[in-house]
């Protein structure tokens, strides 16, 4: 079998596995967080021989699905592990560098590097790089405000904070932008 099948299967474990968990213990905001990381995932299992994903993008997309569902399941001690204060390099409000602010510039790396494939698939031979790259990372960044969009809607439709308040989710937005233009520079080198 080959690998980026098997990164599918992982996908498809790990969320089934998550989904369980979530079920069990009631938390309705990853279990919808479930059924559309699952519809993402469907979508990139039935396009995946028409663009050829990378095996990277593939099995980072694998870490960052198990990264983010653990996210919102683990605490050390009294303190979620999205809410963790990896490093403080700045203090209250910001509160950065948290584990969710990390797996949000993650998510946007392997999210461009999805995009990389789809977009390069649109282009002419000797696409220009700046027009191609400002493309890869809205490409990245749309995704990103429809994550926002959806973290805001379990805020609405379940009346949980646990995505935090605006401050959160500017910052979430800043370190998809970092995460989106990281991945571009780095597909940029490929063309």
């Amino acid at each position: 079998m080959e690998r980026g099948k098997l990164a599918i299967y992982a996908y498809i474990l790990i969320l089934s596995l998550f989904t369980l968990f979530f079920v069990i213990k009631q938390n309705y905001e990853f279990l919808l967080y479930t059924v559309v990381l699952g519809i993402f995932i469907f979508a990139i299992a039935k396009t995946d021989k028409i663009f050829n994903y990378s095996n990277i993008a593939k099995w980072g997309l694998t870490l960052w699905l198990f990264l983010h569902l653990s996210g919102g399941s683990f605490y050390i001690g009294q303190t979620k592990l999205y809410d963790l204060v990896l490093i403080k390099l700045i203090g209250e409000p910001y509160n950065i560098l948290r584990y969710d602010q990390l797996i949000h510039f993650y998510c946007y790396v392997v999210i461009t590097l999805l995009f990389f494939p789809i977009i390069l698939s649109f282009c002419k031979k000797n696409p220009n790089k700046f027009l191609l790259g400002l493309t890869l990372t809205l490409a990245g960044l749309g995704i990103g405000a429809i994550n926002e969009i959806i973290e805001f809607s379990t805020v609405a439709l379940f009346g949980t904070t646990g995505v935090g308040n605006y401050t959160n989710n500017a910052l979430d937005l800043v370190f998809n932008l970092i995460g989106a233009f990281s991945a571009t520079m780095i597909c940029l080198r490929k063309v």
